[in-house]
């Protein structure tokens, strides 16, 4: 495999994924809920994402913010455990999830972003989770001829649109066998970023 790659894209990615098993698996997740260890749920998510460069840094502070609350750390850790192995649909339960990032306390900053409500998922389920760079996505899905129905407001119609287009790569590529999302994503900022203009 490519050690450009490797040290520009996946490792960091699987990094994280690896320390979210660690410190906040399923098992963990739910232990601390029965608990009501609701900031500790929130700190570790937080501390895990902080060792990547997915968010920009007013989303980061803005997460921060918004979980320092005992209300917002509750409604995060509830919601986020519902999002990764809660019941119902796929639909459903993303749904339920934006509506939580969009009720947790502000500040400043809309917490109500694309990469702050894919970053968890991707982050904890790489296997079927994405993450989402808005303008970086939309460019990839232009060059790339896919049909991508973006809307600013996060929602479960876009982000199906983006698992489908996820899922046309993964077909399209399948030659070099990628593991999970985060290959997929890392193609996609490939594609749509200038970041490896040569």
């Amino acid at each position: 495999m490519d050690e450009k790659y490797i040290d520009w894209e996946r490792g960091y990615k699987w990094k994280a994924h690896r320390q979210w098993v660690e410190d906040l698996s399923r098992r963990t997740h739910r232990v601390l809920l029965g608990q009501n260890q609701f900031a500790e749920v929130a700190a570790r998510a937080v501390r895990i994402e902080s060792r990547t460069n997915l968010l920009f840094s007013f989303e980061k502070m803005a997460l921060r913010d918004a979980v320092k609350t005992t209300a917002g750390a509750q409604l995060f850790a509830e919601e986020l455990y519902g999002f990764l192995y809660g019941r119902g649909s796929a639909y459903r339960r993303f749904e339920r999830w934006c509506n939580a990032v969009e009720a947790l306390p502000r500040k400043q900053t809309r917490v109500l972003t694309w990469p702050l409500v894919t970053i968890f998922g991707f982050i904890a389920q790489p296997e079927q989770h994405i993450f989402l760079k808005p303008n970086v996505t939309q460019i990839a899905a232009r060059q790339y001829g896919y049909d991508f129905l973006y809307s600013s407001r996060p929602s479960w119609e876009t982000y199906a649109s983006l698992l489908e287009f996820s899922e046309t790569i993964r077909q399209d590529v399948k030659d070099l066998r990628p593991r999970d999302m985060i290959d997929i994503q890392s193609f996609i900022w490939i594609q749509g970023s200038d970041e490896y203009d040569e």
